[in-house]
């Protein structure tokens, strides 16, 4: 684990030698894994404007993850730099997904505090689609409230209720790795505001949340879904009831 280290002038700007370093072998990296027959298929499957370079998901995880252990970043200042430069310079999809396993390595899980989150909300902002807003969900901004949860609670309520149906998917998600820690009146809160939301990201959010809970707490679930049954969209509660009905604990979604 790196050592923290003053923020030098260019932490919040551009990054340092080895921010650039960082960057440059990833991208080298996934030039020279570049599928150009596979490349197209995977934007269109994803409706990307950003084109891709065809790497796979495993081989592109390989190479940014080769590039960090090559390159350490000696700061959380030079981390958060790095990380913000890879994703806004991007130019193939594929390096927004690594700007993400950098935001996520277990290298810099001690870097990742309050600072990150600016940066997160500008990811979600910006990449607008499932693929990037989901896993900064689950996975950043869950993080963030597992540590800072009387911080990070309160942003969720707000962006329940947000304008971007992309924050508020994001705070409907943003306990999906929490299961059986779930924080239940946090979720409902974060669901309430959108449960008459006809856009499909969001009642498909609502269904997968409540799906996940079910896995510790079927019983919750199923009362929730019942005591909620008009309010919540069909897709909601197939989603929500998926499990429940393959244990058999119930017959039919409501």
């Amino acid at each position: 684990m790196p050592a923290r280290r003053r923020a030098t002038p260019h932490a919040e700007g551009a990054p340092g030698l080895a921010g650039r370093a960082l960057i440059a072998s990833i991208r080298a990296g996934l030039r020279a894994a570049a599928d150009p027959e596979r490349a197209p298929g995977m934007r269109a499957y994803m409706k990307s404007a950003m084109p891709y370079h065809g790497v796979p998901m495993p081989e592109q995880r390989r190479i940014t993850r080769a590039a960090i252990a090559e390159h350490p970043l000696g700061s959380s200042e030079e981390w958060r730099a790095t990380m913000r430069e890879l994703w806004r310079s991007a130019t193939h999809r594929e390096e927004r997904y690594a700007a993400l396993e950098l935001a996520g390595h277990r290298r810099y899980r001690a870097f990742e505090d309050l600072d990150a989150l600016p940066i997160y909300e500008e990811w979600i902002e910006t990449g607008a689609w499932w693929d990037l807003g989901d896993w900064i969900a689950a996975d950043r901004i869950g993080s963030l409230l597992r540590r800072h949860p009387r911080t990070i609670a309160p942003l969720m309520r707000r962006w329940a209720r947000d304008a971007n149906m992309w924050k508020r998917r994001t705070a409907i998600l943003s306990q999906l790795r929490f299961r059986g820690e779930t924080d239940l009146a946090l979720l409902y809160d974060c669901i309430e505001p959108n449960v008459g939301d006809r856009e499909f990201f969001i009642r498909k959010a609502i269904g997968w949340a409540l799906r996940e809970v079910a896995w510790a707490d079927p019983d919750e679930v199923v009362r929730y879904v019942h005591e909620n049954v008009e309010r919540l969209s069909g897709l909601s509660k197939r989603e929500a009831l998926n499990n429940v009905l393959r244990s058999g604990r119930i017959a039919a979604v409501p």
